[in-house]
């Protein structure tokens, strides 16, 4: 959802809005007719068509499901509804995150430190996180409890719907 919007995409597909790819593919179209030459699809890999569920790589006993592939299946789909030449990137994790910024190395060293005071204040079986402007322990139990999902009516989502961007879930 962020690289999307701070990729400025003109589409986002993510699990918490199931899409429709004809509606995708139809935006795309009426963005080509506009004499806008490309699109940028940014795809969630946990994200699902209505009606439909996510794309797994693979599923081993004992372990959670792989999810992958929708990227390509997306990028196929596209093609072959709009007629345009569609490319699918994977962006590894070095390009997720891109060139750190002086907050980022600043975080990274606090998040190093804070499993350190942690210990020191006698606490264990808890994560760091960010709770701007401190750094918290959250306990373990507590940080897997639930998922964590992106709310539909988010200020990001409202942001990038501002912005143009579409989320598949209407024409």
């Amino acid at each position: 959802m962020h690289a999307g919007l701070a990729g400025r995409s003109d589409a986002i597909l993510i699990p918490e809005i199931p899409y429709s790819i004809e509606n995708v593919a139809l935006h795309l179209k009426n963005r080509l007719e506009e004499g806008k030459p490309y699109s940028i699809v940014v795809v969630a890999e946990g994200a699902k068509p209505l009606g439909g569920d996510v794309t797994v790589k693979s599923r081993e006993v004992g372990r959670v499901e792989r999810l992958g592939g929708i990227g390509e299946t997306i990028a196929a789909q596209l093609q072959q509804l709009t007629g345009q030449e569609t490319r699918s990137i994977v962006l590894g994790h070095l390009l997720r995150g891109g060139s750190p910024t002086a907050m980022d190395r600043n975080l990274g060293v606090a998040f190093g430190a804070g499993p350190v005071q942690a210990l020191s204040q006698g606490l264990s079986g808890v994560m760091v996180a960010l709770k701007p402007p401190r750094l918290d322990f959250v306990p373990l139990e507590e940080a897997v409890a639930k998922l964590r999902l992106v709310p539909p009516d988010s200020e990001f989502v409202v942001t990038a719907r501002a912005l143009d961007v579409y989320f598949g879930d209407s024409a």
